[in-house]
């Protein structure tokens, strides 16, 4: 049985919600103690930010209904657990794991990391943080991997988000050791209209030049928009374009058509017809590669059973390769998943997926009914890469 216990529930009053989802976990709790699996040692807590106000509180008594546990976690707008998202409503979802003490090590800005050697890290952080892609880059490289997974707080309330503590501002978490075994992948949610073209000519977050060309007439090329003599006539598309920006030694592809997982994609912010330039919202360097881009559906729905797909061959291949009891497959992938986290995009979700938990049930569909929870962030971390639109699914995995 997964090692993972998962509870989640709405309701208006956050301690309505807490004891519907500590419910849900505490009938699977005596069985997972008769399994052998260890005591539960790390907590994860995912809050719409309905309950953002009662963060505090809400740690107290997470604290007070399992003691002893380390707890990290977010405010979202949405929050997930299994096949069920929870959009723009009072929820919270949990999911307890009983991890050997030693092999994990909670940080915030007022705690340093002083006890393991951190392979790769869960991270949290408040959106408004000055310095924010620096201050991941760094946390990259304190790990061995140099891979991070995470999400920024999301909430109409306060940015708050949780590492045995409440925090606001900077950046928070669990780090841990190689012997923690996990799978983590992106999904894109765009698709390029273009072809992807070099840096050759910026400042800041101006593109002036691609390929040597002006970048303003390499956009309305790629969109097939005439010039700009009349704007008002190709706003609707230029409010729909995206930039997908990937560093100079990074894949920007991984086919045609599709963005590589290196590519982060940014809002396209203003034109300057004078000097034939684009704004995007991020700095740029001469040599990185843009392609314009828009999101796409159907596109998001691919690359989101892709990821899951990769997941689950990688797990069926090791347990081949193991000589696990019974034929490898997807059952055997299932059980091997002991918990999962997803970070995905405030801007995706079922309404963007097509229907009332979309995203969440592709998921589901493909790796089986794996404990899950997660949340819907403002910019989603994988590597040191800060993402927009994408989502990041990470699956702690058994031995054997």
């Amino acid at each position: 049985m997964p090692a993972f216990l998962v509870g989640h529930a709405a309701h208006p009053d956050w301690r309505a919600a807490l004891a519907l989802a500590g419910t849900q976990i505490e009938a699977r709790q005596a069985a997972l103690e008769h399994s052998g699996a260890g005591p539960l040692t790390l907590g994860f807590a995912y809050f719409s930010d309905h309950f953002a106000p009662h963060a505090q509180a809400l740690l107290a008594e997470l604290r007070r209904r399992w003691p002893g546990l380390a707890w990290v976690g977010s405010v979202g707008v949405g929050v997930c657990a299994g096949g069920v998202e929870y959009i723009d409503e009072p929820a919270l979802a949990l999911m307890l794991a009983p991890l050997p003490k030693g092999r994990f090590e909670v940080f915030s800005g007022a705690r340093k990391l002083q006890h393991i050697d951190p392979y790769t890290a869960l991270v949290h952080a408040d959106p408004a943080t000055p310095d924010l892609q620096d201050l991941i880059t760094e946390m990259s490289d304190r790990t061995e991997s140099g891979y991070l997974f995470g999400g920024l707080a999301s909430s109409r309330a306060a940015s708050v988000h949780l590492a045995d503590g409440v925090w606001q501002g900077g950046l928070s978490g669990v780090a841990f050791t190689r012997e923690v075994a996990l799978l983590s992948r992106v999904t894109q949610g765009s698709q390029p209209v273009g072809p992807t073209r070099e840096v050759t000519g910026c400042d800041r977050n101006i593109v002036t030049e691609l390929d040597g060309e002006p970048a303003l007439d390499c956009l309305l090329r790629d969109l097939g928009l005439p010039a700009l003599d009349d704007p008002r006539a190709a706003l609707p598309r230029l409010r729909a374009t995206l930039v997908g920006l990937t560093d100079a030694a990074d894949t920007a592809l991984v086919r045609p058509g599709q963005f590589g997982t290196d590519t982060r994609v940014r809002h396209l912010v203003g034109l300057d017809p004078s000097r034939h330039a684009v704004a995007v919202a991020d700095l740029l360097q001469p040599g990185m590669r843009l392609a314009f881009c828009q999101r796409d559906v159907q596109a998001a729905r691919r690359d989101l059973v892709r990821i899951c797909s990769e997941i689950r061959d990688e797990l069926e291949t090791a347990a081949e390769a193991a000589g696990a009891g019974g034929a490898p497959g997807p059952a055997e992938a299932a059980r091997r998943i002991q918990g999962a986290l997803y970070v995905s995009c405030t801007g995706r979700g079922g309404p963007h997926f097509g229907g009332p938990s979309a995203e969440l049930k592709i998921i589901q569909r493909a790796l089986g009914d794996v404990p899950l929870v997660g949340f819907f962030a403002a910019g989603e971390i994988a590597r040191h890469h800060l993402y927009g639109y994408t989502g990041v699914l990470t699956v702690f995995v058994s031995a054997t």
